[in-house]
């Protein structure tokens, strides 16, 4: 086998189209285009997102005000209430505890202990933060609240 006897296979490869050949080619006079219209004529072809002159709707929307954050860090909250609801006297609350009792879905959650209800019950609390006010409750109520907040 020599290089000049290489071909594609049959029927793999098709001729181009040669538009304008006249009326017996099938693509004669108008080429393949139809009649007048923007598309018939050289460079007609519009980018995406064109409407025919009018300002695109792209650029009639307002761009949205402000911005997002990238370092922010979010916080499950969990009240006072809930743990005075869940939790009994002398009982850990931690990312684990929460999970087992379902309040959280998972222990990779950052978890913030917020001040709204009352406590009856002395608990100790280990999480992410735990806001003044809720620290004080817990105080009062003889728990205590230890690192990692």
């Amino acid at each position: 086998m020599q290089l000049h006897d290489l071909a594609p296979a049959p029927g793999s490869t098709r001729a181009r189209k040669r538009v304008g050949r006249g009326h017996a080619s099938g693509t004669g006079k108008t080429s393949g285009r139809g009649y007048n219209g923007q598309k018939s004529r050289a460079g007609g072809a519009k980018s995406n997102g064109f409407e025919g002159g009018q300002t695109p709707l792209a650029r009639r929307l307002p761009k949205l005000p402000g911005f997002r954050n990238i370092n922010r860090v979010q916080y499950t909250a969990v009240n006072i209430d809930r743990l005075d609801a869940l939790f009994n006297n002398g009982d850990v609350v931690d990312a684990d505890a929460l999970v087992n009792k379902g309040v959280i879905k998972n222990n990779s959650v950052l978890v913030k202990i917020l001040g709204n209800g009352t406590l009856t019950k002395n608990i100790t609390v280990k999480v992410d933060k735990v806001s003044a006010s809720a620290a004080e409750k817990i105080s009062a109520a003889g728990g205590k609240v230890e690192a990692p907040c």
